[in-house]
């Protein structure tokens, strides 16, 4: 898994242009949490990740690792199902590979979902919370080595997740039927849970919901001019916040208690997304 990538995002890119004529401008990264939002997706095409050159294999249960080009309503969109994560043992340049090949494929708006672990206290199991902005807690940053040709190297994140992407997610909500809450995401590095001291930590700091993706993906995305927005959906409490162990089998266990409301929020947020550009 650490060896060095040799493919190139324009050859990714290339594929899948070959393989589809759709050209939609906004694409979702379906985590845990979200992958329900396939069966409202009419899909043209889906390809394995074993079949694009470059993207790296997912091996956590609940990350199928195929992308798909198709229709959310009326509105054309790339999702791709599933994520490489940092604590599988890829490098920063794997783990963002996949999102610099939508750049290169023309992709101009970008949804990151994850399920994260709840910091804030008003937060409970099933919430979803749109990302205000986030907390780069993973010891490294996907930007670090060599500077890419044609790219900032030194990125204003300032501004990471797009006002008006979040309001059509806040609007999408409203469509749902249920209130998102909103916060900040902190990223660690994963793969073990947090202690209790570092969930108390983090809320001091400032932090909303911790999780170990997404924050790689929005600083490569920004790097790349994409503009960005993500929600989370809050499949547990923090370390410390009940009194039970925490598992990954309860993430899934909450991820599939509410599968429909996650891809109801996806769906209607695509439906508006398309009716405003």
């Amino acid at each position: 898994m650490k060896a060095s990538l040799t493919a190139n995002p324009k050859t990714a890119a290339a594929r899948l242009k070959k393989i589809c004529s759709l050209r939609p401008t906004l694409a979702i990264i379906l985590g845990s949490g979200f992958h329900h939002t396939l069966t409202e997706l009419r899909a043209a095409k889906k390809i394995s990740y074993a079949n694009i050159p470059g993207f790296p294999k997912p091996t956590v249960s609940g990350h199928a690792g195929e992308l798909f080009l198709g229709h959310l309503g009326q509105t054309p969109v790339l999702v791709l199902s599933g994520r490489a994560h940092f604590y599988e043992g890829y490098e920063m340049e794997r783990v963002t590979f996949a999102t610099r090949t939508l750049a290169a494929f023309g992709i101009t708006n970008l949804l990151l979902t994850n399920a994260a672990g709840g910091i804030n206290r008003k937060f409970r199991e099933g919430d979803f919370m749109v990302v205000t902005d986030h907390i780069n807690f993973m010891g490294t940053n996907p930007l670090r080595g060599t500077a890419i040709s044609g790219l900032p190297r030194f990125v204003d994140l300032t501004q990471t997740y797009d006002k008006k992407l979040r309001g059509l997610l806040f609007r999408a909500g409203k469509i749902s039927n249920f209130k998102l809450r909103r916060g900040i995401y902190l990223a660690v590095s994963g793969p073990s849970y947090e202690t209790p001291a570092e969930i108390r930590a983090f809320a001091k700091l400032g932090a909303d919901a911790v999780g170990m993706s997404t924050v790689p993906e929005a600083i490569a995305a920004r790097q790349c001019g994409l503009n960005v927005a993500a929600v989370s959906c809050v499949t547990n409490l923090a370390a410390g916040s009940n009194r039970g162990n925490l598992s990954h089998a309860e993430v899934l266990a909450t991820a599939e208690r509410v599968k429909n409301s996650g891809a109801a929020l996806i769906r209607n947020f695509a439906e508006l997304y398309g009716k405003q550009i």
